[in-house]
């Protein structure tokens, strides 16, 4: 079980540094909330983030700040329930309108190793420390 542990962890980890890299390398990230971009930031990811949900945004308003950005790729990073799945679907169809590639790898792949353990990118950060002290308890 342990190696089952530490391989998810592992996958996370790393899939986090590929996500910081491409934020460095100036591809903002769009999350839900601030806890979401206060939970990346202490992930290590320091970029651009924008905030989809603050401030009573509306849909058109998060895409004019993405084109303000002139930016030709986001990396869409909502949450893993079913709001965030629905927020997605909007985005990407309404990026790729205004000819922005919506980068659903992170959250896809960040999908399918937590499963059903963690519902929101703010739950990130305690989840790899909750992983990170079941490796070391075993």
């Amino acid at each position: 079980m342990s190696t089952h542990l530490k391989d998810k962890a592992e996958q996370i980890l790393q899939l986090l540094e590929q996500l910081a890299e491409e934020n460095r390398n100036g591809k903002p990230i769009l999350v839900e909330g601030r806890k979401d971009a206060e939970a990346l930031k202490i992930l290590g990811i320091n970029g651009q983030i924008i905030l989809a949900k603050t401030g009573g945004k509306t849909l058109l308003d998060v895409i004019s700040e993405v084109e303000a950005t002139n930016t030709s790729e986001i990396i869409l990073l909502p949450d893993f329930d079913r709001r965030g799945r629905e927020l997605t679907t909007n985005l990407k169809r309404h990026m790729e309108k205004a000819g922005i590639k919506a980068n659903l790898h992170f959250w896809l792949r960040l999908s399918s190793l937590v499963g059903r353990e963690v519902k929101d990118v703010e739950g990130l950060a305690a989840y790899m420390e909750t992983l990170k002290s079941k490796i070391g308890d075993s």
